[in-house]
């Protein structure tokens, strides 16, 4: 049988998608790789320095993925690759971040010539207080900035200088919700805590555990508060998020309501628990002005702070993040995909990649819902396509996303699914507001009253309502549970990681019929078809499919009595 894979010398992978052997290979891959291009036959990987970090962090060795390559590859591997594989492996961890007991800090290696490299580079060199012999000193005040610099210049720091143990705070979790149903930790959960932890050794305690959207990332946060015991601050998306990461506390755990502080635009506590928007962190009362709240990382002697949805976390909050290198940092994601380049930050600043579980497998053991993605192409009126053919690229974009053909597509696919609970999410407001009066759905957007918000999504969960319309604020962090099938109409550019959280919104595991439905509507033969392959790449990693139609092969699928209501 012929082998799926190519392995080329400048560190990019051909897999074949239509061999059997297709899916064990990007399985693998993908834990040391990253996908770049997903055209149907034909998928484009590539070997990074990052990658194989993450890798090794996840204890994957050299070894191990040479053997799958070669075991895969249709030709030989090169050596080139060979090589550089297992040097970027072993370079994780040969260079160390120490504290003595004195409390000075230290760079270490068992490898000379990594101290002698370093210590003469011009990045590092401003962090630094000297040599001592075989080791470098380093300014304590600056032990994020030395890992940020050094992971520029190809020198993963393994930071082994230890935490401060933070206020105390025991707590438990329940064995039942306030709710009345049994709880405890799924395998996976706790298998993610207990990575993270390291058994409280100073090679755990920062890191990013990597859980499918619904696979229930803020019990995996609780896990981590109660295992390390001490006061934390939450930071999260939206005021939202503060109000649902409030109820799973108090529903899954005996901290008391008293002792969870809210820091928002709207109040202003700090309690051994507190929870707060990276929105309020990031205000200031001028541009360029001074970070207004930044004192709350300082108001408490934390113990852990908890970044939820990491890969959104604002740069101005990596800055303050650079200087609390003492404290337990977690960071929590679906996807470790940043649009704006900066994983190495996220790596050298809250931690490796500590657990990672693919979304197909949680779903095989149906912890998320079964989901398929269906694209559905659909044509422009000739008027547009004019207007559009001598349009700039940004506006192209905006008039392909807002092709009114798409109103017939959500009609097509609102009576198909009629009894189903529906979201429809999109980029651009007017759009949106449309689609709300001419479907006579409920619209939620960033200008809609957080007490209305609240109540639309209850009237949602409780099936008053089967459908709704919501812009970029239902990207991140609304517990929808029964939600089985979203409308994408137009989203941001070619963003993976906004795909990543929409599907996310239907991926908790229902009870009866455990699948849900993803559609992207796309205008044919526009840019917008660019963006959307690019979109798709890190779903398509994680094993997911996107059929394809044209509106009129979609209609098809509706059955003709359906269509006649």
């Amino acid at each position: 049988m012929t082998k799926p894979l190519t392995v080329q010398s400048d560190k990019t992978m051909l897999l074949e998608v239509d061999n059997p052997e297709y899916e064990a290979c990007r399985d693998l891959i993908s834990k040391f790789a990253e996908l770049e291009k997903s055209p149907e036959y034909m998928h484009t990987y590539r070997i990074s320095p990052l990658s194989l970090w993450n890798a090794a962090s996840i204890k994957m060795t050299a070894e191990e993925i040479v053997e799958g390559l070669v075991g895969f590859s249709r030709y030989s591997v090169p050596k080139n690759v060979i090589n550089e594989i297992k040097e970027q492996i072993s370079r994780y961890g040969k260079v160390k971040l120490v504290k003595e007991e004195s409390g000075e800090l230290y760079i270490i290696s068992n490898e000379m010539g990594f101290i002698t490299e370093i210590a003469n580079n011009r990045a590092v060199q401003p962090f630094v207080d000297g040599m001592e012999g075989d080791k470098i000193r380093i300014k304590k005040e600056y032990r994020g900035h030395i890992k940020q610099a050094l992971i520029k210049i190809g020198f993963p720091v393994e930071d082994l200088a230890g935490y401060d143990e933070g206020n105390k705070y025991p707590f438990n979790l329940k064995p039942v919700t306030g709710g009345g149903t049994k709880f405890g930790m799924r395998d996976y959960q706790r298998a993610s805590v207990e990575a993270f932890h390291a058994g409280g050794r100073n090679e755990g305690g920062s890191g990013v555990v990597v859980l499918p959207c619904g696979a229930g990332k803020t019990i995996v946060g609780m896990g981590v508060m109660q295992i390390v015991g001490a006061e934390t601050l939450i930071l999260v998306t939206n005021t939202l998020s503060i109000r649902q990461w409030r109820n799973e506390i108090l529903d899954k755990t005996d901290i008391p309501e008293s002792d969870i502080g809210e820091y928002s635009g709207e109040m202003k506590e700090i309690k051994p628990i507190t929870i707060a928007t990276y929105n309020i962190l990031t205000h200031r009362k001028k541009k360029g002005g001074d970070f207004t709240h930044f004192h709350i990382f300082s108001a408490n002697n934390w113990g852990l702070i908890v970044y939820d949805e990491v890969h959104l976390l604002p740069a101005p909050v990596f800055r303050m993040t650079s200087e609390l290198q003492a404290k337990r940092r977690l960071g929590l994601t679906a996807t470790l995909v940043r649009e704006d380049g900066l994983e190495e930050d996220v790596f050298s600043l809250i931690g490796p990649k500590k657990y990672d579980v693919p979304w197909k497998e949680l779903e095989a053991k149906a912890w998320i819902a079964e989901a398929n993605c269906i694209e559905v192409r659909v044509p422009m009126e000739e008027d547009l396509r004019m207007r559009y053919s001598v349009a700039d690229d940004r506006e192209k974009f905006r008039l392909a996303s807002e092709n009114p053909e798409k109103l017939r597509a959500i009609s097509y696919i609102l009576k198909k699914h009629a009894t189903n609970n529906i979201l429809v999410i999109g980029q651009y407001i007017n759009q949106l507001e449309e689609i709300s009066q001419t479907f006579k759905i409920p619209l939620i957007t960033g200008k809609t009253p957080l007490p209305e918000r609240q109540e639309l999504y209850q009237a949602f969960r409780s099936g008053q309502i089967k459908q709704l319309v919501v812009s970029k604020v239902a990207n991140f962090s609304i517990d929808l549970p029964d939600a089985n099938i979203a409308i994408q109409v137009s989203g941001t550019f070619g963003s993976r990681q906004e795909e990543a959280q929409r599907l996310g919104r239907i991926l908790r595991p229902k009870s009866g019929d455990n699948t849900a439905i993803f559609y992207s509507l796309i205008s044919r033969d526009t840019n917008e078809e660019r963006f959307g392959q690019n979109r798709q790449l890190f779903l398509t990693e994680q094993g997911y499919e996107y059929e394809i139609y044209t509106l009129d092969q979609f209609k098809e699928t509706v059955p003709e009595e359906v269509l006649s209501k």
